[in-house]
């Protein structure tokens, strides 16, 4: 009996010990299982297959598993509050409103902060049109036959082609009688390119950040911010989430929160992209080993999922 209880007492510190060195471990993880896979709708959009890449690749070099699936945008919107996706990187405001704002207001999308500045969306043609003289939207009409009476969009469902429809049904600066060609970012710019070779007429939806304003000599029309917006539809893009996911997920919710993004940065990378024909997982990557300052502000606050440091570990993963 006199060595029994020695030993009982003994046992019990080592399993106390134990314990303790468990729940220190599992405090260190500062991520909760839960939270360790990210997914995120992105459109088709390059700029935001470009955003959403560079995104990903920060995640997987802390640690998480991310998903990225390409849908229309009324589809990532029912998506994020149906709870299958986390996150949407191409909130174009204020074009987007009308799509995003039900779901925003209704809290089954929660509007995180700004990723990019100074964007522009609305419509444009070629510079040899604009100066033939097709300066303003309310031009158009009077050329109808060179433009085919058509008006080239992007994809069905696309807030910018919404806008485009909402003119025509408005029979808005005499357009009543003219068409939306629905079409995809790839399929616009092709027809782009085919009629800009013989200076042929065409008047499509452009915007800001993407290759075309360099791969193209292009002008943007006037007079269509009671569609688009004022300053030539000038946007600002926001992030956004399913419901709370930044509050759950909190580690995460910080990364997005302090992600901002260029003109210049994605200009660069949808031309290598778009252009050189890399896929934008490398393109982000190479980016990211090129500029290693971006990281210092969107990793701040952050960590792994074990919860380190996270700039240590994107570095280190990404080889800077």
């Amino acid at each position: 009996m006199t060595k029994t209880i020695p030993t009982l007492k003994m046992s019990m510190m080592a399993l106390s010990a134990g314990v303790l060195t468990l729940a220190a471990t599992q405090g260190q993880a500062a991520v909760p299982e839960s939270c360790q896979n990210v997914r995120f709708a992105e459109v088709g959009w390059t700029d935001i297959t470009a955003t959403t890449a560079l995104t990903t690749e920060v995640l997987e070099a802390l640690g998480y598993d991310t998903r990225i699936d390409t849908v229309s945008v009324p589809i990532a919107y029912s998506g994020m509050k149906n709870g299958d996706f986390d996150v949407f990187l191409g909130n174009w405001m204020p074009s987007m409103a009308s799509i995003s704002d039900p779901y925003v207001e209704q809290g089954t999308v929660d509007r995180l902060a700004a990723n990019l500045e100074g964007a522009k969306y609305t419509l444009a043609v070629p510079q040899y049109v604009y100066d033939a003289g097709i300066t303003s939207v309310a031009d158009l009409v009077e050329h109808a036959e060179k433009f085919d009476s058509e008006i080239y969009g992007i994809e069905a469902g696309n807030d910018g082609n919404m806008l485009i429809q909402d003119m025509i049904d408005d029979e808005a600066f005499g357009l009543g009688e003219w068409e939306l060609i629905d079409s995809s970012e790839a399929g616009m710019l092709a027809e782009l390119r085919s009629r800009s070779s013989r200076d042929e007429w065409m008047v499509f939806l452009g915007w800001e950040p993407h290759p075309m304003n360099t791969n193209f000599d292009i002008a943007y029309l006037e007079g269509a911010d009671d569609y688009f917006g004022p300053n030539l539809g000038g946007a600002t893009v926001y992030t956004n989430t399913r419901a709370d996911f930044a509050q759950e997920c909190a580690n995460v919710g910080t990364l997005l929160n302090n992600l901002t993004f260029t003109l210049e940065m994605e200009n660069q990378l949808m031309s290598t992209i778009m252009d050189d024909g890399e896929r934008p997982s490398d393109a982000a990557r190479a980016y990211l080993q090129a500029n290693p300052e971006v990281l210092e502000g969107w990793l701040e606050g952050v960590t792994t999922v074990e919860g380190e440091p996270g700039i240590t570990a994107v570095k280190h993963e990404l080889e800077i």
